[in-house]
């Protein structure tokens, strides 16, 4: 009989119940005991309410306060010496360590934060280095079984594999040069064995092991690691699941098929091509195919039809028993149930499935590879043809007037009207800025009065005329503050946005809207992507009021602030019906008239942000290519067609730069902006090994974290940043925008970078 499974499932809380706790937690409302118990209610409802679906293999030990991969650190000891000692509990050296602390005396910086692969979770990097002192100080998968089996569910464990762990962390500051995390494997290995024991000791059957980066391409080279580490860990543990995600395993299958596993998951959402070869590898062992059929990084409802017709090839090649439908990654990446969403139309909703709506799909599509005659499994599949057929008679009706100016795109209308050197010189008169001018990301603390307002708004309680005069005078709050400290390009705030796609996706055509489909982003740090669900296009100007009224209230530069098009389509839910780069040029247009109208307006300076530029890079070389090409081209079809007075700026963060060099500086942004306080500026080596030669904001402190840079530790990054960078192209900026910010810190932090910059002024100008 075929089974059923899900890889992982949201842990935020169908309310948001986690985000809640935590975030009390950290303000001193709530005790540890009660953060424990309201984590405690989130993963029994999860537990028992993907049973309930008729999963068989239902996940745990997956759930986390921040981070899955800092809970394995705290797990493995794998503390930074600059969390111990400080007289700090276990839970309160988690938390420094993902988001820094400065209070009662302790001040530490957060860990670095890096994307999961191509998604828009973050997670905390852990570090390593030879003296790294591996300890098992809580086995997470054992506490977690045993409490799902307390509530009246067993499920199968789920851990983060040794070599995956190693491979995707970083060498510490106190490593010696040339130290390759994956060197401790074999110290690794037997805290590995013993919480493998203990799981088995407990009663699990079957254990998960997230093995990811077998998708990459330098796992070609980790055979040895891989074959000693599954060889011992196959003798103690109970029947492994080695698990993969977000793409295809390409040549590792010849090896990963004569590892001593007991199951083996593949993606069959990214990369369906992949199952022939999969099957024909493990036929003569007994390993059993784990099919994700069901898509664990979108909203659209499953094909039954498709996903069966590749189950049942499995079946064909394996047997039955050696097949088990599941979820194609961890659910983490979607919302938690449809079943909170009022406000779409019923048509709307007929397309999509969340979370707990896949579970059920896992459970239907086993059953009926397993012959079920059930009239309810009947009556599933049949409800599913007729969503699915009219889900695709709606994607027939496309926008000719939008499709039609894509397919017009001509190469000129992709590059600006001069090259950079020349721009430079114009913008410089025309800006007037000073040297190391600084600036900030875009967007100032969103506090509790602006929510409410934003809230009021939607509910009736605010006409659009009073919460226009509130939104004025936060926009002149925002300025004022910033002519006091003196920054040198001004910004608007952005009080009016909710998020930096949502509001855009608001605004335009070919989007819907959720209420309650949150998702994490990091931390207790969620989101609510938009759903992009037909061709897009700009009705009317969408940032051009509030930026345009900015800069009638003062003398300075006001920079204009838009979301990117590669970054919109990344950090909303696509189509899938057509191409990413279609829906990536569709954008690129719309964004490419507000550009032109903000200049029309008077704006000088405007950022399109692209954070997402990297993330969605595909995980595969041979891939790159074809991606740059087109992502790169949206951004220049967003920004070139203004005049060379107009200075564009573009901000990337969590980004490895070094292999998509030449892209980025393909990009021909005049300012670019960066992540760089919590990377010890090793992108910095980059831009300058490759010779970068348009303008540069690096980051000089983390915004990440509510901590506040001292004026000298601002001034040792410029001092830093100038021994790599010419000083004629330096920004100052932070990090990234200060939305999730308060305002004291937000204050204090740029008193300080704007502190630096002057003093970067009297010491590096000749």
């Amino acid at each position: 009989m075929v089974s059923s499974s899900v890889l992982g499932f949201p842990r935020i809380g169908a309310n948001r119940e986690v985000k809640k706790a935590v975030e009390a937690y950290w303000g001193g409302k709530i005790t540890a005991d009660e953060l424990t118990k309201a984590a405690a209610d989130v993963k029994k409802t999860s537990w028992t309410s993907v049973k309930s679906k008729g999963v068989d293999f239902v996940p745990s030990g997956e759930f986390s306060l921040y981070d899955h991969v800092l809970d394995h650190s705290a797990a493995f000891n794998v503390i930074p010496k600059r969390y111990t000692g400080l007289g700090l509990s276990p839970l309160d050296v988690y938390f420094a360590m993902g988001r820094g602390r400065q209070s009662e005396g302790v001040d530490v910086p957060a860990s670095e934060m890096k994307k999961w692969f191509d998604s828009n979770y973050h997670f905390v990097v852990p570090e390593f280095s030879e003296e790294t002192d591996f300890k098992l100080n809580f086995n997470k998968a054992v506490e977690e079984f045993k409490e799902a089996k307390a509530a009246g569910v067993t499920t199968r464990p789920v851990v983060l594999g040794p070599v995956s762990f190693l491979f995707l962390g970083k060498a510490s500051k106190d490593a010696k040069p040339g130290f390759q995390p994956i060197s401790l494997l074999p110290k690794l290995i037997p805290l590995y064995e013993k919480l493998l024991t203990d799981l088995k000791a407990a009663g699990a059957e079957w254990v998960q092991v997230d093995e990811p980066i077998l998708v990459l391409d330098p796992a070609a080279n980790l055979e040895s690691q891989f074959t000693s580490a599954y060889t011992a860990l196959s003798k103690v543990a109970p029947k492994i699941m080695l698990t993969t995600y977000f793409s295809r395993l390409d040549s590792n299958i010849n090896y990963i098929s004569k590892l001593p596993i007991a199951g083996l998951h593949i993606d069959l959402d990214r990369a369906p091509g992949q199952l022939d070869e999969v099957i024909a590898a493990i036929k003569p062992t007994n390993i059993v195919l784990s099919l994700g059929v069901v898509s664990g990084r979108n909203i659209w409802k499953t094909d039954f039809a498709a996903a069966i017709k590749l189950g049942q090839k499995a079946v064909d090649g394996l047997g039955a028993d050696r097949v088990i439908v599941a979820t194609s990654s961890s659910l983490l990446h979607t919302p938690v149930t449809l079943a909170a969403e009022n406000k779409l139309t019923e048509e709307q909703k007929d397309w999509f499935s969340f979370a707990l709506e896949k579970a059920s799909e896992v459970a239907v599509i086993a059953a009926v590879l397993s012959g079920s005659q059930d009239a309810a499994i009947a009556a599933a599949v049949e409800a599913n043809k007729a969503s699915i057929a009219k889900r695709r008679a709606f994607e027939s009706s496309s926008d000719d007037t939008v499709r039609k100016r894509v397919a017009a795109i001509t190469p000129e209308q992709l590059d600006r009207k001069s090259p950079f050197a020349a721009r430079k010189e114009v913008q410089a008169k025309h800006l007037n800025l000073p040297k190391f001018p600084t600036t900030t990301i875009g967007s100032f603390p969103q506090t509790k009065e602006i929510r409410q307002a934003r809230a009021k708004l939607g509910k009736g309680e605010l006409t659009e005329a009073q919460y226009e005069e509130f939104i004025k005078k936060e926009i002149e709050t925002v300025v004022r503050f910033q002519e006091k400290i003196q920054l040198d390009l001004l910004v608007h705030g952005e009080p009016e946005r909710n998020d930096m796609v949502q509001y855009f996706g608001e605004q335009l055509q070919g989007f819907v809207f959720t209420q309650n489909a949150w998702v994490q982003s990091y931390g207790s740090r969620y989101v609510r992507p938009p759903i992009i669900v037909s061709d897009v296009s700009r009705p009317h100007p969408m940032t051009v009021k509030w930026s345009s009224y900015a800069q009638s209230i003062t003398n300075k530069p006001m920079k204009g602030m838009l979301t990117g098009p590669v970054t919109i389509l990344n950090w909303s839910f696509p189509r899938a019906d057509v191409s990413r780069e279609l829906q990536s040029k569709q954008l690129a247009l719309a964004l490419r008239d507000e550009v032109i109208d903000l200049e029309k307006a008077g704006i000088s300076a405007i950022q399109v942000d692209e954070p997402a530029i990297r993330e969605g890079l595909p995980l595969r070389r041979s891939d790159w290519d074809a991606y740059l090409k087109w992502a790169v081209d949206s951004f220049k079809l967003a920004t070139a067609g203004v005049t060379d007075k107009l200075q564009t700026h573009s901000h990337f963060c969590y980004s490895d730069f070094d292999d998509i060099f030449p892209s980025i500086q393909r990009l021909d942004a005049d300012v670019i902006s960066i992540e760089a306080s919590k990377s010890d500026m090793k992108l910095l080596k980059t831009f300058k090994q490759y010779g970068y030669s348009n303008q540069i904001g690096p980051g000089v402190y983390d915004i990440h974290s509510p901590r506040v840079p001292g004026d000298q530790e601002i001034k040792d990054r410029i001092k830093a940043m100038l021994d790599i960078l010419p000083d004629s192209l330096l920004f100052v900026n932070p990090d990234c925008g200060l939305k999730t910010r308060g305002w004291k810190e937000t204050e204090a932090s740029l008193i300080n970078l704007v502190e630096g910059a002057k003093w970067a002024r009297a010491n590096y100008t000749a």
